[in-house]
């Protein structure tokens, strides 16, 4: 039986930036398990770089929280656990809702009629997993993107990639199959509400769906925990 690689080869000249992408990318969507050790070798071999932009790579994972290096050129994925999902959600309340707020007095009609649109994408049974939580993340990063500064969008990216690795979890388990495919089981209510709440044009009404939106993600990872 022929395995699968949990990385896809990148070009060489995408040196840290991709490298760092792409295995990033492999720890949230669960290619790379939690738990998972794995040696720079042989991620290096997969990705078709050298060691020393997967090793500069795995220092940014680990300050990110996603691993952990190990001596003998060795890392581990790191767990998830309940507590950090509650730690990384409650992150996101403390910043998301006074940038929603913000947001939603700049910016224009015509941006939420295309964000809303898109949602379709999202709930669409046959649409790929992985392109599905791409555009959710683009979803939210346009909704506060008007109110927001670099560094804001810097830490709530890294924060929702982080989160996305619980919802994936959660998401197999309402699925039935953690393998590639669809994600059948996509509730798009919670982004339908706070584009309605933007368009209110009430700062309660937003800051409430805001924090609506995030115990509903919540809820969901929590499914791949009990």
């Amino acid at each position: 039986m022929t395995s699968v690689a949990p990385v896809r080869p990148v070009e060489a000249a995408s040196v840290v930036e991709r490298v760092t992408s792409e295995i990033r990318h492999a720890i949230v969507a669960g290619r790379l398990a939690p738990g998972q050790e794995f040696s720079l070798r042989q991620i290096a071999g997969q990705l078709g770089v050298s060691f020393i932009p997967v090793r500069e790579a795995l220092r940014s994972l680990e300050a990110e929280g996603l691993l952990e290096t190990r001596r003998g050129r060795s890392a581990i994925v790191a767990p998830i656990e309940l507590e950090e999902l509650h730690a990384i959600c409650q992150l996101c309340r403390l910043i998301e809702p006074e940038l929603t707020v913000r947001a939603s007095g700049l910016i224009r009609a015509s941006e939420l009629d295309r964000l809303e649109a898109g949602l379709a994408f999202l709930v669409d049974s046959t649409s790929p997993r992985d392109e599905v939580y791409d555009r959710s993340h683009v979803f939210h990063l346009d909704l506060v993107r008007p109110a927001a500064t670099a560094w804001d969008l810097r830490i709530l990216e890294r924060l929702w990639r982080a989160l996305e690795r619980y919802v994936r979890v959660g998401y197999a388990r309402i699925d039935g199959d953690a393998g590639p495919g669809s994600v059948r089981g996509w509730d798009d209510r919670a982004q339908r509400s706070l584009i309605a709440a933007y368009r209110s044009g009430d700062a309660e009404t937003v800051r409430r769906a805001t924090l609506d939106n995030i115990d509903a993600y919540e809820q969901i990872a929590q499914r791949g925990l009990e």
